[in-house]
């Protein structure tokens, strides 16, 4: 364990701050305990104070952040060393039992305000028993994309895992990818739970099904606050949040990238982003990862790709339930995925739903004229949220100006983000950003697309 120096007492709120240690329950067959690289700096360069309310912690004084988050103090309560979870997983189809958290770890445990349970996780925080030939390190621009990810997501409705803070190390890091020597970084991340489909497939893979009750129960219980083991019941909510997951995906215009079985986790929430991008136009075979040469994870096939992962649980969950009613549950996803997807594009274009079936005809006809025109997906839901389609768009949006016009506003344009340009988070502007960071340190673009994104999420909420 890293030594813990004497500082001054936390400020914490009994009532704000609630710390916790369930996931101790699972035994230490789930995980090994870790310790964090001895970074030779600690720079904070962001923390998420609007997150960090929300688990009692925004009291924390520079100092106290960075010895937390930096240095990885153990929390009052919580849990007392870190721990990297083991899981196995397909990657690209490609069944791999030999990945686990190899640059990360789960460093703590705490309540929101509204009772759910939390993990802070780290990535780029050194090396585990599972980082096999990596350093366990993260570059300082990774850092810097995920948290400009997670603000985008957050804002657009996706049920996305948030960016807590990013502090800079001091090593010069060397990847394939990108020019190196680059800096280095460590970031924490806040979590609805970190139980990735991986670590049911672990489980199957060694056969051991006790253990697996054992998860199943653990997931159930204390991320879904239901007092039950029964697989079946685990099934069912994960296929629909992994269904709510994909329409939100497709309603941001958003692409993960690496949308592995080990990459997607039990609660629905989004979360690790390496090589997402945002797609300019509605192009279905958009991809994100340059090593995606098939487009296995394009755009438009990630409703798929998704629900073959929930599949794999399934598999894992075998030895626990009869195969007949997992295979109904998993037939539900095209059903919950169609009323998700509708949901998620009318509140983008803050209106209120009529039924199914005028809400489904008003998709299919957005979806077409966004294919037939190549309009921006951002421009669009911005010229189009709760007022008439400007004139401006052309005879291809005939059909959708025209169902468009039946609903009614959920929301107004009184925000002052109506009054300026879409915010919109495509490569271009990701690497300018970068850029300015990498060339003279400079965080003045950076800190106003944070600005902006959280602008435009409180103007796609704001109610008249």
């Amino acid at each position: 364990m890293l030594s813990q120096p004497p500082y001054r007492r936390m400020p914490l709120d009994p009532q704000a701050y609630r710390p916790e240690q369930t996931i101790l329950s699972l035994g230490d067959a789930f995980y090994d305990p870790v310790e964090a690289a001895p970074f030779r700096e600690t720079r904070l360069r962001f923390r998420n104070d609007r997150a960090a309310r929300e688990v009692g912690l925004d009291g924390l004084t520079d100092a106290e952040w960075i010895r937390h988050f930096g240095r990885f103090a153990a929390l009052p309560g919580s849990l007392p060393q870190p721990l990297a979870l083991r899981y196995h997983g397909h990657q690209f189809r490609v069944y791999n039992p030999e990945i686990g958290d190899g640059r990360g770890f789960t460093f703590a445990q705490l309540r929101d305000r509204d009772g759910r349970l939390m993990d802070l996780g780290t990535k780029g925080s050194g090396q585990t028993p599972w980082s096999r030939f990596g350093d366990g390190r993260l570059t300082l621009k990774g850092g810097v994309r995920e948290i400009l990810a997670s603000e985008m997501l957050e804002a657009l409705g996706v049920p996305t895992s948030r960016s807590f803070s990013l502090i800079e190390t001091g090593e010069k890091l060397y990847r394939n990818d990108e020019p190196s020597p680059t800096r280095s970084a460590v970031l924490v991340r806040l979590s609805h739970g970190h139980i990735r489909i991986g670590g049911f497939q672990r489980l199957a893979y060694l056969r051991e099904d006790e253990a697996m009750r054992r998860l199943v129960g653990y997931v159930l219980r204390e991320l879904y606050g239901e007092d039950s083991d029964d697989p079946l019941r685990l099934l069912d909510h994960v296929v629909a949040r992994a269904a709510r997951l994909a329409a939100s995906y497709m309603a941001a215009g958003f692409v993960h990238g690496v949308l592995n079985s080990d990459n997607i986790n039990v609660t629905g929430e989004s979360f690790d982003y390496g090589p997402w991008r945002f797609a300019p136009t509605w192009d279905p075979g958009f991809t994100a990862a340059y090593f995606d040469q098939n487009g296995l994870y394009a755009f438009g096939c990630q409703p798929e790709a998704i629900h073959w992962d929930v599949m794999q649980l399934a598999v894992s969950l075998r030895p626990l339930a009869e195969a007949e009613p997992m295979i109904a549950l998993l037939d539900t996803f095209g059903d919950r995925y169609q009323p998700a997807i509708t949901d998620a594009l009318l509140w983008r274009l803050g209106r209120k739903p009529i039924d199914p079936a005028t809400d489904r005809a008003l998709v299919q006809a957005i979806e077409r004229a966004l294919r037939a025109s190549g309009a921006g997906i951002d421009r669009f839901f911005f010229d189009a949220f709760a007022q008439a389609l400007p004139t401006e768009y052309g005879p291809e949006w005939d059909e959708a100006r025209a169902a468009l016009a039946r609903y009614a506003p959920r929301a107004n344009r009184a925000h002052p983000y109506w009054r300026g340009e879409p915010c919109s988070m495509l490569i271009d502007e990701v690497e300018m950003i970068w850029s300015h960071i990498a060339e003279a340190d400079d965080w003045s673009a950076f800190d106003a697309k944070v600005a902006s994104i959280r602008a435009m999420g409180d103007a796609l909420v704001e109610q008249p």
